[in-house]
């Protein structure tokens, strides 16, 4: 799934870096911001699957998520991309495992 590798690939990317020096490292500044950018394609393509497999369930958090990066990626100043590589990807990578397990569980219970 594109959430989690691009997630993996970001981690990977500023593994052991402070603010100072992703500042200073514009081409890991401009890999995250590529890699946030199809996390925001995913997390949209994510929810209105998952809307659509299990309406029952809020999926407005992930397709949240998708629709704030889409709008603000190409304009994130590098203060605010280390925020969402600090606070908001961990979270987004466990709410999208479990989202993927529990569709997979779905898909199990009643294929198609």
């Amino acid at each position: 799934m594109d959430i989690i590798e691009n997630i993996e690939m970001i981690r990977e990317y500023t593994k052991g870096m402070d603010f100072p020096a992703f500042l200073a490292d514009r081409k890991t500044r401009d890999a995250t911001e590529r890699c946030l950018q199809r996390i925001s394609e995913a997390a949209k393509k994510l929810g209105d699957l998952a809307e659509a497999e299990m309406p029952d369930l809020d999926w407005r958090g992930i397709r949240d998520i998708g629709n704030v990066l889409r709008h603000a990626y190409d304009r994130l100043e590098p203060k605010a991309i280390w925020a969402i590589v600090t606070t908001l990807l961990d979270p987004l990578f466990l709410s999208t495992k479990a989202t993927l397990a529990r569709l997979e569980a779905t898909e199990q219970t009643h294929p198609r």
